[in-house]
């Protein structure tokens, strides 16, 4: 009878502690306090790298802190801060769940996005259809901005776009508005927007049951969309519920695959859908070639060979300024590989906005149950490194920036599409820089630079790996003054990079002077203290 009694306790104290919406009990403190430590315990232990973007002392003074604030702290509060701990270790596969049991938050029936003009509710329930298509004024007692940064504290993230992708679904999760003080009444939330020129007001109430990020542009029943019911469905949303599916747009002899799901279907897998692709690309006048990668959160990486495969034995896709890959904030995870292996073995170009994964990144999460509250924790146990050990960018840039403005969604525009149906091939920037070196024209070179950096459309790119290796190319070449116009022109193109400076003290070392090649090493030591190379170099031209 004891065994039975001692279980029926805990049950009743652990549906006490995550169901309280007031202060902790002195006992659920305690038992909340114990879960904090046991994570504090086991994090370390299970992440493959827990201190990669954050100090031990930073996260040992954050645990103590929250350590010392949780008798005065609500259940949701207390889950919340849990979440803002876990966000703190900066990797997106590293998260608590909380919309599975036993936590089991609720969402409300609306869906937000964030664009570049603003955060617009994009769809919502029949009973909300009055604010579908509004841009967030209010939520709860603060600003839409606010919400939105109050949140984004908490989220999972690789870089600032994943961020994009998951802080508007997190709003819309009742539990985490309440924990977070964003709202009085997380049972009836006001949510204030501007439609039209005028402000439109509904009170919000939440639902349980499941809501992903993932699928967020399937809509549900009965819910409205804010597109303008006469625009076109763009390709992108046609059907986005698909793990992936093709279109041959006659007109402009363009073949357009969306891959939404690194994940076999049960009556196609993923190596004869992209067959019947390629075999399809064979048959017929192909101009371009489009891989829609915007919906795609993953899955798993083992299937992607096939497809790589595919485009490394095709000559007639794999060419530049044929083969266009669009990327985006929901580009994630098993999708980033698929990315990084397109960038590393085809000549794609990159169209959309930034991923939400980072080229090298943390994943393969294992979980850790905390022992009272049964709340999950998820920690990534393995480093994926496709690229080079030294490639610390946060996400692959297009290099045709397009990003989705709420007027184009609501008209059914791509400008994704729109670039690439009206790209032309012409000679890249490394190529003008080099004629113009070429004429010792380091004015013209420098225009050229600054027109491809101010364009919109390169908004997110960098060439500066361009460059270095077009300065590399002319040392090679044993044309010096060349090499040196290039390298001084990407130094003042990117003077934040340790590695510019780096090339053109080495260039100035061949020259022989030796003075401005300490200089400009030294200024790469100060930018990167651990570039050991450049410490050697300045040691060595002191000796001479």
């Amino acid at each position: 009878m004891f065994p039975r009694k001692a279980s029926c306790i805990c049950f009743i104290a652990l549906c006490s502690l995550l169901s309280r919406g007031s202060t902790n009990t002195p006992a659920e403190a305690v038992q909340w306090r114990e879960d904090l430590h046991y994570l504090a315990q086991q994090a370390p232990q299970v992440h493959k790298s827990l201190f990669h973007s954050m100090t031990r002392e930073e996260f040992e003074s954050t645990v103590k802190n929250l350590d010392q604030r949780i008798p005065a702290l609500s259940r949701n509060q207390t889950i919340v801060e849990l979440t803002r701990l876990v966000a703190m270790i900066g990797d997106g596969h590293t998260y608590i769940d909380l919309q599975e049991p036993p936590t089991s938050f609720r969402h409300y029936p609306v869906r937000l996005y964030w664009f570049p003009d603003g955060l617009y509710v994009v769809s919502a329930d029949k009973e909300y259809s009055s604010i579908a298509g509004g841009r967030v004024v209010k939520l709860g007692r603060t600003s839409g901005q606010n919400a939105y940064q109050a949140v984004s504290n908490v989220v999972p993230h690789d870089n600032e776009f994943q961020l994009k992708w998951l802080t508007p679904f997190y709003m819309c999760l009742a539990e985490v508005l309440d924990g977070l003080n964003l709202v009085d009444d997380l049972e009836a939330v006001p949510l204030i927007v501007e439609k039209n020129g005028m402000q439109a007001t509904v009170v919000l109430k939440p639902e349980a049951g499941p809501s992903s990020p993932h699928n967020g542009w399937v809509l549900p029943a009965n819910w409205v969309d804010a597109r303008d019911p006469n625009s076109p469905i763009p390709l992108w949303l046609k059907d986005p519920a698909n793990k992936y599916w093709f279109e041959y747009l006659k007109d402009s002899r363009t073949l357009y695959v969306q891959f939404n799901q690194v994940g076999q279907k049960d009556d196609e897998t993923i190596e004869a859908f992209f067959k019947r692709v390629m075999a399809f690309a064979d048959a017929n006048p192909v101009d371009r070639f489009v891989l829609d990668e915007r919906l795609n959160g993953g899955g798993n990486n083992y299937l992607l060979r096939p497809i790589i495969h595919g485009f490394i034995r095709s000559d007639k896709v794999n060419q530049p300024g044929k083969l266009f890959t669009i990327i985006g904030r929901q580009t994630f995870s098993a999708a980033m590989n698929c990315v990084n292996r397109m960038k590393l073995n085809t000549n794609t170009l990159f169209v959309g906005e930034p991923t939400a994964s980072s080229p090298n990144s943390y994943g393969d999460n294992a979980p850790v149950v905390l022992p009272h509250s049964k709340l999950m924790v998820r920690l990534s146990t393995l480093w994926w490194q496709d690229m080079d050990p030294r490639d610390r960018r946060l996400w692959q840039a297009p290099d045709l920036s397009t990003e989705l403005t709420f007027t184009d969604y609501r008209a059914g525009r791509d400008p994704a599409m729109e670039a690439i149906l009206g790209y032309k091939a012409g000679p890249g920037i490394a190529e003008l820089v080099r004629t113009a070196a070429n004429k010792n024209d380091y004015a013209t070179a420098k225009e050229a630079l600054s027109r491809f950096i101010k364009d919109p459309l390169h908004k997110y790119a960098t060439v500066e790996s361009d460059i270095n290796q077009l300065g590399y190319e002319f040392m090679r070449a044993k044309k010096l003054d060349q090499a040196l116009l290039v390298l001084k022109l990407n130094v003042e193109a990117y003077p934040s990079s340790a590695n510019t400076w780096d090339s053109l003290g080495e260039v100035y070392m061949d020259r022989g002077e030796k003075e401005l090649a300490i200089q400009n090493y030294a200024k790469s030591l100060e930018l990167n203290p651990k570039n050991y190379g450049a410490r050697d170099q300045i040691a060595k031209l002191r000796e001479q």
